[in-house]
């Protein structure tokens, strides 16, 4: 099968692309509003990029009304904002958190969420998260009038200290659970892992 995507419609193009780029991280990102309520919001049209400078990105659509989401309205105002990773034990309040929240409601809040402060910014963090990366704005592309690409520099980042081997700089796996982005309703666990040995490349002298 093949498909022009200028043929499709915009819902048929994301449910494509949703349904074959797996599984996806999520950003699970927090700002603050004007009246200091904290916000909490997945997105999972997210990645980082490089690391030189650190960034990362996200797609903030807009609400079906069309009006911004509290995070891009949130970002806008203060350019700063935490990207938190998920594990399974955050799984379930990360998906809740996903639902419609009225501005002066915080996800942290209503989901009982712990929230520690940052170092360098003023947003705080999810305390429980594996990874959380403090950002400030780096870019902002707009698109189409109705999302908003939100790049960020990472300028601080915190690891939960049972995940991570400072010594030898790596993450111990064994303890690291982090969920992926599916479709719809759906979500995956990362356990069950493949380990290849390094590739040879076509230029290794023979034996």
């Amino acid at each position: 099968m093949q498909y022009t995507p200028s043929d499709l419609k915009p819902r048929e193009r994301y449910k494509m692309l949703a349904s074959f780029v797996l599984p996806r991280p999520i950003a699970w990102v927090t700002t603050t509003g004007p009246t200091g309520v904290v916000n909490a919001a997945p997105f999972s049209f997210f990645n980082v990029f490089c690391e030189d400078p650190p960034l990362c990105m996200f797609a903030a659509n807009r609400r079906p009304d069309g009006r911004p989401k509290d995070t891009q309205i949130n970002i806008e105002r203060s350019g700063e904002f935490v990207v938190n990773l998920t594990d399974e034990p955050l799984a379930h309040a990360m998906h809740e958190s996903s639902g419609d929240f009225p501005p002066d409601i915080g996800e942290p809040d209503y989901l009982n969420l712990k929230l520690a402060p940052s170092t360098r910014i003023a947003v705080p963090r999810l305390a429980d998260a594996p990874f959380a990366m403090e950002c400030r704005t780096w870019k902002t592309i707009d698109v189409n009038g109705d999302r908003m690409l939100i790049m960020g520099e990472g300028i601080q980042f915190h690891i939960r200290d049972d995940l991570w081997d400072h010594d030898a700089m790596r993450v111990h796996m064994e303890r690291y659970h982090p969920i992926g982005r599916m479709f719809a309703d759906r979500y995956c666990r990362t356990d069950d892992r493949v380990v290849f040995p390094p590739a040879a490349g076509a230029n290794k002298a023979p034996a």
